[in-house]
């Protein structure tokens, strides 16, 4: 559904941006990942047409981007607030599905429909400057999506949420997901892209460093670790033991060790098994690891 080109966005003599190639599927949420400067926001401005690309192409389903494009096909939540506080709800939310090509009637429907879903229908006559920060970020949401976009771009959806709302806004990701809609999903927050992203990409210094299915980067950067809780004293597998608390144990084997063979031994002396799993390592692990890694061979490079 989306395809990203060799882009390139240089600011002076900074690289924002250099040479990123992605491809987004259709109906797939991607996690687009890095820290402060890495890039994200470069791209997203190319991504929703706001800046041109120095060099390079967006492909929206084969089609270069155009206007057209832009009011049919992108759905683009940032992270600053982008209402007018002194409009009626209401008002506003008529006047961003008119923007994005609705008439009336079809605006109205729209509208109705997503504040019922959101328990929002008490609050058309309330101006945006009345609301709370998560009550702004669900009206937000919702003219976000009005317009039934093909490529969805959420930039830290879930900031002034509580719990139950962003339980909310979750599941709508990943009904708008099962509808189709190729959605992007930017985040500080990456107990949320490990829950909701199927694929990600990690951007440094305007490069892609790591990109992948999540569960497949997590075993890439796995350490044979493992979690075993019993009721007995572990013995026979002292040499791999690399902590204890209380009942519970962690382990890590070698690459020729078999792991399924501690399961075995303590099936043979009777212990009672509570807990036996493997420990993945975090996405925040890895991307901290790999943030470190590419600072410090940019370092030795220059």
């Amino acid at each position: 559904m989306l395809t990203l080109v060799h882009l390139k966005k240089y600011y002076a003599t900074q690289k924002a941006v250099d040479d990123i190639s992605l491809k987004i599927e259709k109906g797939k949420i991607f996690g687009l990942l890095g820290p402060n400067g890495a890039g994200k926001s470069s791209l997203l401005r190319m991504v929703t047409g706001i800046t041109l690309p120095d060099s390079g192409k967006i492909l929206y389903d084969g089609q270069e981007y155009n206007q057209d494009i832009h009011n049919q096909w992108i759905g683009y939540m940032p992270e600053e607030r982008g209402l007018y506080k002194k409009m009626k709800i209401g008002e506003q939310a008529m006047y961003l599905a008119r923007l994005k090509g609705l008439n009336k009637i079809e605006a109205m429907q729209k509208i109705n429909y997503w504040f019922k879903r959101l328990d929002m229908e008490s609050w058309w006559n309330k101006k945006v400057e009345d609301l709370s920060k998560g009550m702004s970020q669900k009206l937000q949401f919702v003219t976000t999506v009005l317009h039934n976009p093909k490529v969805l771009i959420l930039d830290e959806p879930f900031s002034g949420l509580d719990p139950v709302n962003s339980e909310i806004i979750k599941q709508e990701i990943f009904e708008l997901s099962k509808q189709g809609v190729s959605i992007i999903f930017s985040t500080h927050r990456m107990e949320q892209v490990e829950e909701i992203c199927e694929e990600i990409a990690l951007i440094n210094q305007g490069k892609i460093v790591l990109e992948g299915n999540v569960l497949e980067i997590k075993n890439r950067f796995k350490k044979n670790l493992y979690r075993l809780a019993i009721q007995e004293e572990l013995q026979g597998f002292e040499s791999n033991i690399v902590q204890k608390n209380m009942d519970e144990y962690i382990l890590q084997f070698a690459n020729d060790q078999e792991p399924n063979s501690l399961l075995q031994h303590c099936i043979n002396q009777h212990y009672h098994i509570k807990t036996f799993e493997e420990i993945l390592p975090s996405l925040n692990e890895i991307f901290i690891q790999q943030v470190e890694n590419t600072q410090a061979s940019r370092q030795f490079l220059n």
